[in-house]
């Protein structure tokens, strides 16, 4: 019997990249799972495209799969937040459904995910949860072959895959998350793909953007942490996870293609997420890193912070580079308090 895999996916005004990764869904080898969207209050005509989607009114275009339409219709069923959170029996859909829950504010990652995590904890009672980004594209084999990691171990909680970059596939995204200079870090982000990652290897934990969690672990570790506005929420799982006693694997034979960075790479964009990333990684260090990690990332965040204050990472506009000052003075603080 193949374990219930209940598939998570979160869309704030990306219904284009939202159907691309939905049809590839519908296309995998993995026969007992099933898929909830959540929409965080879009305002860019993703509920009718989705709803389009469902009925075969409009393709997607992929040069990672081709459209199969013999598998539309879908059975829609539609839930505001309020419904999905509701105490419900356990309920049977078709095969071919998709359930989508519409929230009525923006919630962010942590929240809007947790959302769906516990209305399908009520209704499905799923052996796994995946969080899946909006703007993945997966192989039609990915979920066999992460749940056959997932299983080989009971104490396996986490499970990821080998993450490449969309727009480049020979460039790596992420293959699990390690430990360097004292913080959580993508395994072989940016480097090109030799096969040098080709074998199943414990690691920290997996980045959110494709993560098999164990239900059994969720229940003993909580589900996101919602203090985080984004990023580091995965980061702080894994290593909550790990410090439980819970391994985590890569799944190497598990492939998702990631359109990491078309949203937070604008220049616009770069300075909050630089300080925003410094206030979570410090958040999560600090909860769970021994004081040999906390020494490190000390060493580490007063070298990055000389390049970022000299403008050689972030903009040289002061208000920035204020911000960040304070920050770090903040960052300093924080870490020795908590030796």
């Amino acid at each position: 019997m193949n374990p219930l895999v209940s598939i998570i996916i979160l869309n704030w005004n990306g219904w284009q990249d939202t159907l691309e990764c939905l049809e590839s869904l519908y296309q995998i080898d993995y026969p007992n799972y099933h898929v909830i969207l959540v929409d965080n209050h879009s305002q860019d005509q993703s509920l009718e495209k989705i709803r389009e989607y469902c009925q075969g009114k409009i393709t997607t275009e992929s040069k990672f799969y081709t459209y199969h339409p013999e598998n539309k219709p879908l059975t829609l069923n539609e839930l505001n937040k309020k419904e999905a959170e509701e105490e419900i029996s356990k309920i049977e859909m078709p095969d071919n459904h998709l359930t989508l829950i519409k929230n009525d504010e923006n919630y962010g990652f942590a929240k809007g995910n947790n959302i769906a995590i516990k209305y399908t904890q009520k209704t499905h009672n799923p052996d796994y949860i995946l969080l899946l980004n909006n703007d993945t594209v997966v192989t039609p084999e990915f979920l066999t072959e992460m749940v056959n990691v997932a299983e080989s171990d009971e104490k396996v909680g986490i499970v990821g895959c080998k993450l490449l970059n969309a727009d480049n596939p020979r460039i790596i995204d992420s293959t699990g998350h390690i430990i360097s200079w004292g913080r959580i870090v993508d395994r072989g982000h940016g480097k090109v793909d030799k096969g040098q990652y080709d074998h199943e290897i414990e690691v920290m934990g997996a980045m959110a953007a494709c993560a098999l969690y164990k239900k059994e672990m969720l229940r003993e570790t909580g589900l996101l942490d919602t203090s985080y506005v984004t990023l580091g929420e995965d980061a702080d799982l894994s290593w909550k996870a790990r410090n439980l006693g819970w391994k985590a694997l890569y799944a190497s034979d598990a492939v998702v293609y990631h359109k990491r960075g078309r949203t937070i790479t604008r220049k616009s964009v770069i300075p909050e997420m630089t300080v925003l990333s410094l206030k979570n990684t410090v958040e999560y260090v600090t909860r769970y890193g021994s004081s040999y990690n906390k020494l490190l990332f000390l060493f580490l965040i007063t070298k990055e912070g000389l390049f970022v204050l000299t403008g050689s990472i972030i903009s040289r506009n002061e208000t920035n580079k204020g911000e960040y000052f304070n920050t770090l003075m903040e960052s300093y603080l924080k870490i020795f308090k908590s030796f």
